[in-house]
């Protein structure tokens, strides 16, 4: 069975030391969504497979 998105669950020692690849800045973590959010760079980060795809060019451009 595949995990979805809302059942990933990010270890908080590996957020303190993930940032932003963009601004270099903190991430929050959108468990529903299964994305790291950088709020300075107004970017979107996927988690699959309980990897984050810490890549600009996979990241979803939030709106405002």
């Amino acid at each position: 069975m595949q995990e979805t998105p809302s059942q990933i669950d990010v270890d908080p020692r590996l957020l303190e030391i993930l940032v932003c690849p963009v601004t270099h800045g903190p991430l929050e973590y959108d468990r529903g969504a299964g994305e790291l959010i950088s709020r300075g760079a107004k970017l979107a980060y996927p988690i699959r497979d309980g990897v984050p795809v810490m890549l600009p060019e996979e990241a979803r451009e939030l709106g405002e």
